[in-house]
């Protein structure tokens, strides 16, 4: 089907375009991806025995998704690669705010426009990158930010009354409507914002000041938590975890082996620093082992746990410490030693927080 010639509800109709609700859409990719054995959430390392195939169940049950687990354990990575299981482009009522779909429009504007220009409705194609949104959770967020409030400059503007649906300025939520919307560190919104969700999730109605809206949105959601933000900072409330249909667990890496791939991975290592410096195993070993003992230790806090960030840094920072001290001695090569480990403890203290006694 090409994309270009369509232009018009009447062309979408001659080319027998069918709708999908996004987690079926997902669904149907995902199933084509694990009959080619294709891999889901490439360059995700460590999961491949435990959290994908618990992400792969939730997908195909079309389900929206709580990440629970500690820092630095891919979460929101996790969600961002949920983009490679949309469609290409999908069609859009043209100027809709809420991706209205030709067929089953959602929005006053867009019912009005395929009202008045009937067939030849104009039709955009919004491509899968654009289908993502993303909040991080913060205290100050409001229940406009999310779902939406009156605008009284464009009431003013359009002179319309407040009693107009028109006069709605949509939040990120329904803008992000057929599409995913992931909301990180969810137990930092206040209890009385996540109540807002309830229905959303549920039923698909907004509560908008005095507008009691029915809109059916279509949305995948995928919310983050750190479980000792239950304790700390704030709680997810009880019936809102009741209506995340899936709760993940996530973990860090299980063996040596995984932890010495995903630092190569992920580390930001200069092109010219590479040809200088050369790192043995001995090194990356020993490297990934300060995660190991700190994770196991006594005096590090459990509940803030040790993030796979902390040996990333660790790497770079041992690489440059032996690069600094091949620049002073005006050396072409050298190696890491274990006398440069002593530059990594920048990349360890603000990164692992102590047991004191007493506490």
């Amino acid at each position: 089907m090409d994309i270009k010639n369509i232009k018009t509800l009447a062309d979408l109709k001659k080319a027998e375009y069918v709708s999908k609700s996004i987690k079926q859409e997902i669904r149907d990719n995902l199933i084509k991806k694990i009959r080619n054995k294709e891999e889901t959430f490439p360059g995700i390392l460590g999961y491949e025995d435990s959290v994908i195939p618990d992400v792969e169940r939730a997908l195909l049950s079309r389900h929206n998704i709580l990440f629970l687990g500690l820092r630095g354990q891919a979460k929101t990575r996790m969600a961002r690669q949920m983009i490679d299981l949309l469609d290409e482009y999908i069609p859009i009522v043209a100027g809709s705010e809420v991706n209205d779909d030709p067929f089953t429009p959602l929005s006053k504007y867009a019912k009005d426009l395929i009202e008045t220009l009937g067939d030849n409705a104009p039709i955009e194609w919004l491509h899968k990158s654009e289908r993502y949104g993303e909040k991080l959770a913060t205290p100050d967020v409001s229940v406009a930010d999310l779902i939406g409030d009156i605008d009284p400059i464009k009431a003013a503007n359009l002179k319309l009354s407040y009693a107009d649906e028109r006069v709605i300025h949509y939040g990120i939520i329904p803008r992000s409507n057929r599409g995913i919307f992931v909301i990180n560190e969810l137990p930092d919104l206040q209890a009385r914002i996540q109540v807002s969700l309830f229905n959303i999730l549920e039923e698909g109605d907004l509560q908008i000041r005095g507008f009691k809206l029915r809109l059916p949105l279509d949305i995948m959601f995928v919310f983050t938590a750190n479980p000792e933000d239950y304790t700390n900072r704030g709680a997810i409330v009880t019936p809102l975890k009741d209506r995340i249909e899936s709760q993940i667990l996530t973990h860090y890496p299980a063996s040596i082996e995984t932890a010495l791939q995903i630092t190569e991975q992920e580390s930001d290592v200069h092109e010219d620093q590479a040809k200088k410096v050369k790192v043995s195993d001995l090194v990356k070993r020993l490297i990934e082992q300060v995660s190991f003992e700190a994770r196991g230790s006594e005096y590090v806090d459990k509940k803030s746990g040790v993030s796979a960030r902390l040996t990333i840094a660790a790497y770079e920072n041992a690489i440059s410490a032996a690069e600094r001290r091949a620049i002073i001695n005006k050396e072409k090569e050298t190696q890491v030693w274990i006398s440069d480990l002593t530059g990594i403890i920048p990349s360890i203290t603000g990164k692992i927080e102590l047991v004191y006694e007493g506490e």
